[in-house]
């Protein structure tokens, strides 16, 4: 299973963005996440879905961004509000089981990362 990130870019402080990942395969789709790296720093989780549509947030962007799924294999991650700290790279994440070959195989697979920047 193959995730594609999409929609980093430079915005200012209070602006908004929205990331896009795209799971391609044939798979079934236990949870999908956006994680951020800043520099310096450790991965870290933003927020989360589950496949029954619970959502979780990293405490200091509740309120700020949204994660939503559509059909299957698309996440998305609105962020509004954005401030300098949230600065990093965004990475999507799917859990699951694979479909695609002759036996069912689990995975976790991470999209390439897709880059946001926030001037002050």
């Amino acid at each position: 299973v193959q995730l594609q990130a999409s929609g980093g870019g430079l915005v200012q402080s209070g602006g908004s963005l929205r990331l896009s990942c795209e799971a391609s395969g044939i798979f079934s789709i236990n949870h999908m996440g956006w994680y951020r790296q800043a520099p310096g720093k450790q991965r870290e989780l933003v927020a989360a879905i589950s496949s029954g549509g619970t959502t979780n947030y990293a405490d200091d962007v509740k309120g700020r961004f949204t994660i939503s799924r559509h059909a299957k294999n698309v996440l998305y991650l609105h962020m509004n509000g954005l401030k300098p700290e949230d600065t990093a790279v965004y990475y999507c994440n799917a859990a699951g089981v694979d479909l695609g070959n002759r036996t069912p195989i689990e995975f976790d697979s991470w999209g390439q990362g897709t880059l946001v920047t926030v001037s002050s």
